[in-house]
């Protein structure tokens, strides 16, 4: 945060602006300890720092009072495993379902990232700025001389296999045990972010990770990232001898010994929130309704009516030329100019 803010301070010093008051809000899942995170912010920081819990792909703060977001290293987490993909082998055995899981994990990560992309421009001002930063992976790699941080998710879940082999772990439940993230390529970021009628692309890169971490260092970062959701699933007692397999698995391959053999990626994308006069066609209208609502339609029909609700809701306006046409949209949006009233 330090490292953003003095960036627009010195964008606004450079143009003899005066230099506004910041405000950064920090925003993570209900269990997160904010109270560490206050106590380990800079006492002499330049920035006011306030939080607000709950889950990003739905809205988190007042209408068009955000003026820059940067989400690093956590849109790969979904909301949910995909449901085409329940019950079904993992992504990592191969075989005629490898290619059924995948893309079931593909079309979740769309529609996350959908959903986060729609809150967010409701919460930005226009011509707000937004830095992601997405773990990704290459199109292609030789996994007999490289890795990527999808190699060492694959070693993790046949980590799993072993224990349900040792009988710790039921081997029905090892198999089909599915983690709730999908690792993108920088192609499929591209494709989602361009889809946005909300935002523009500004710029996009993919950069090598750069993390450069040995064989401890990959056991500690997975352990920290994956023991919760393994105690959940596995209980409490397995994990410290799942992770000891898997830093055996590390150790046993020369590949994971030279950092500098990792090949995982990271995508950058700078995107511009437009203005609020951008024409949505009918996938538009069906993804920002979807944005605000979801959350709370879960609450009270059931999460598996969602997606049958907002087909019926795409059929709909298929079925009337009126929403063909983003032009007949009669929607206004209300500026009010307010002045600070002498007391």
């Amino acid at each position: 945060m330090h490292t953003i803010i003095e960036a627009v301070k010195q964008k606004y010093e450079s143009s003899d602006l005066k230099t506004p008051e910041f405000v950064v809000c920090f925003s993570d899942l209900v269990s997160n300890d904010f109270n560490t995170l206050f106590r380990s912010l800079p006492p002499d920081r330049s920035y006011k720092a306030a939080a607000v819990a709950g889950d990003f792909h739905g809205r988190l703060l007042l209408p068009s009072s955000v003026h820059f977001t940067y989400c690093s290293w956590s849109l790969h987490w979904l909301t949910e495993v995909p449901k085409a993909a329940e019950g079904l082998m993992s992504v990592w055995h191969g075989g005629d379902e490898r290619k059924e899981v995948y893309d079931a994990y593909l079309e979740q990560f769309e529609r996350d990232m959908e959903s986060f992309l729609k809150c967010r421009a409701v919460e930005m001002v226009e011509g707000g700025v937004m830095a992601l930063l997405i773990p990704s992976l290459p199109a292609y790699w030789d996994p007999q001389k490289e890795y990527t941080v999808g190699s060492l998710a694959d070693l993790l879940r046949s980590s799993l296999l072993d224990m349900a082999k040792k009988g710790k772990l039921s081997k029905e439940k090892s198999e089909t045990f599915n983690i709730p993230y999908h690792v993108p390529t920088p192609g499929e970021v591209r494709a989602i972010l361009q889809k946005s009628n909300s935002f523009s692309l500004e710029r996009m890169d993919s950069l090598k990770s750069g993390t450069l971490l040995n064989v401890d260092g990959h056991v500690a970062f997975f352990r920290a990232a994956h023991q919760n959701l393994l105690t959940y699933e596995f209980g409490a007692e397995t994990i410290d001898e799942t992770f000891d397999l898997f830093k055996k698995k590390l150790q046993a391959s020369p590949v994971y010994a030279d950092p500098s053999n990792d090949r995982s990626l990271v995508v950058v994308a700078i995107l511009k929130r437009n203005n609020t006069g951008a024409l949505l066609n009918v996938d538009g209208h069906v993804a920002f309704v979807r944005a605000a609502p979801q959350n709370m339609l879960a609450h009270e029909f059931g999460a598996e009516i969602i997606d049958e609700t907002f087909d019926l809701l795409k059929k709909k306006l298929h079925t009337s030329p009126i929403y063909a046409n983003p032009s007949n949209d009669r929607t206004l949006v209300v500026v009010a100019i307010l002045k600070r009233s002498n007391v």
